[in-house]
């Protein structure tokens, strides 16, 4: 890091660790100090201007000397441990001599208060200022240096309007500090805005602040925060401000060696955010995909990561399946190669549901949540139309443990959550961008999520969530004896099985008559599988299962 003209901050070679720094003072020269925010908190507090060519002089060494390797010798160290010395570019005291450049460009003075004698240094350096100011170079130019003085500004007013107002286009910058990995501040320029910019989508561990001022660090802030400084500190980067939010400007740093954000979470010193992700612009997919290759290496932050789905069988992860029953709207029996059954439900959506005061209802005894809440029925009528008896593809996401009933929650078993597309249509993404189902927000460290959580939000805000309430009410079927007549004259009804009693009882749903009728097979009757009768349980009769599976697998939910 360049302070200024006349000081400079180097570091050694890191060693399983951040490594050491130390800051050298040029000796024998001086060049103007840099403008400073005053103390937040003092009584008065007032700001120090540039003085004359101070930029100047600190741009200079900045882009001579960050990241090279530089010689230094020191020759004095004072009481108060500040070293002064000599630095030369390159690996040894034949290169190029910083102090004379600076003098030689007129960008520092010569102390000349402090010569003794005939150092030769000490006479080259007074020999160079006065060709400086023979040729009016630098501060030695006429007509003073009131033009290299910033119009700092540590302040904007109103920075949402700031942001907004630069549409996102790339802004060139200098990075002037680094607070921890995802956080710098940077001086925008021409105009000289000194900000803090946030990175958009990730979060690197940080530095808490304790009661007493101290910090503590979060394991691997100290390396995340040097992994971007010693890319990023005083570096000439383009910066994309993408948003606002309550005062932090959030933003994408652009350097010609890549995108720090990305570069963060595949070395593990990130994970992704997913408020902030929303207003990436660089493309979400590939931060989550930078993450999922470092959690998959297990490096740094995800040393103890385990995959949700880490001990289930690559065959049990993901498999081929025929849907034989949409369950509401969020879920399905598929039939799986083994020929058995199994119930999936999608991941990370909700399905449509009751708020407020209409949940008492579910007290009535003739509430169906399928048909009385609004928009279940159309949810699952877009999956049994879309997938019953079709193949599809199932990639398990995550297994949500089973829970107990709690004081005011019913007890859930185990529920096996998973991304089901089919003709590489993700079904989930499809029911949202429909405005019939919602996603689920999660905690941030939350795993158990879906696979293309992205892809699922972006479709819920695109969605068509203006999908207008209305209720399908069931009429009260009059008594199957007056309705009969009616369906008779009609000659043929259309109608989707909704349940099987058995072999040859059916519960049918007419969706023109919006009504749901018991019907049997005539002319036959199949074997009754087991009842629950006022007198206790009544046996199934042999081969009352083979019958319902059979009638079960030709009919249920088809038309």
């Amino acid at each position: 890091q360049v302070l200024s003209g006349c000081a400079i901050i180097v570091r050694g070679q890191p060693r399983g660790g951040p490594p050491p720094e130390r800051q050298i003072n040029l000796s024998n020269i001086r060049a103007g100090a840099m403008a400073r925010r005053a103390a937040q908190g003092q009584p008065d507090p007032k700001d120090t201007p540039d003085e004359p060519w101070a930029f100047q002089a600190r741009e200079f060494l900045r882009k001579k000397l960050i990241g090279k390797e530089v010689c230094f010798t020191v020759e004095i160290k004072t009481s108060l441990g500040r070293e002064y010395g000599m630095v030369y570019l390159g690996r040894d005291t034949t290169g190029e001599n910083i102090a004379e450049s600076l003098v030689n460009e007129g960008l520092a003075t010569v102390r000349r208060e402090g010569i003794r004698g005939n150092n030769p240094e000490q006479a080259r350096l007074c020999e160079l200022e006065d060709q400086a100011k023979a040729s009016k170079k630098g501060q030695w130019s006429e007509g003073g240096g009131t033009h290299t003085i910033r119009d700092m500004k540590y302040t904007i007013e109103n920075p949402r309007n700031f942001v907004d107002s630069l549409h996102q286009k790339p802004i060139n910058a200098i990075i002037e500090h680094v607070r921890d990995g995802s956080v710098v501040r940077a001086l925008l320029l021409p105009d000289h805005y000194l900000v803090t910019v946030m990175l958009s989508g990730v979060k690197c561990p940080t530095f808490k602040r304790e009661a007493d001022g101290t910090e503590t660090p979060e394991p691997f802030a100290a390396e995340a925060k040097f992994f971007t400084e010693s890319r990023l500190l005083q570096r000439d980067v383009q910066i994309i401000l993408e948003s606002c939010p309550n005062q932090i400007i959030l933003g994408t740093i652009l350097h010609p060696n890549g995108n720090i954000t990305e570069l963060l979470l595949k070395e593990g010193f990130a994970r992704c955010v997913d408020w902030s992700m929303a207003v990436y612009t660089q493309g979400a997919e590939k931060l989550r995909a930078a993450e999922r290759s470092a959690k998959e290496r297990k490096v740094r932050i995800w040393k103890d990561y385990v995959a949700p789905t880490a001990n289930l069988d690559q065959k049990d992860r993901q498999f081929v399946a025929k849907v034989m029953q949409v369950v509401n709207a969020d879920a399905m029996v598929v039939k799986m190669n083994s020929g058995e059954n199994k119930t999936i439900h999608l991941s990370s959506i909700r399905p449509p549901r009751i708020e407020g005061e209409e949940k008492n209802k579910d007290k009535d005894k003739r509430f169906r949540p399928l048909y009385d809440i609004p928009y279940m029925f159309e949810a699952r009528e877009f999956l049994r139309k879309k997938l019953i008896g079709k193949k599809v593809n199932v990639t398990v996401d995550y297994i949500r443990a089973a829970t107990g009933p709690g004081e005011s929650t019913p007890a859930f078993a185990e529920r096996t959550c998973a991304t089901v597309t089919i003709g590489g249509i993700n079904i989930a993404e499809a029911l949202v961008s429909k405005g019939l189902a919602t996603v689920i927000r999660y905690r941030q460290d939350d795993d158990q999520r879906s696979s293309h959580y992205d892809e699922l939000l972006a479709a819920e805000a695109r969605s068509e969530l203006a999908v207008m309430y209305k209720l399908c009410k069931l009429p009260e079927t009059q008594k199957a004896k007056q309705f009969l007549p009616f369906l008779q004259r009609a000659g043929r009804s259309e109608a989707v099985v909704e349940y099987v009693f058995s072999g040859s009882r059916l519960k049918l749903y007419m969706p023109k008559e919006t009504c749901l009728i018991t019907f049997l097979l005539a002319g036959i009757e199949c074997p009754r599988s087991s009842r629950n009768m006022p007198g206790g349980m009544q046996v199934a009769e042999p081969f009352s299962d083979e019958a319902m599976l059979f009638t079960k697998e030709l009919v249920l939910q088809r038309e």
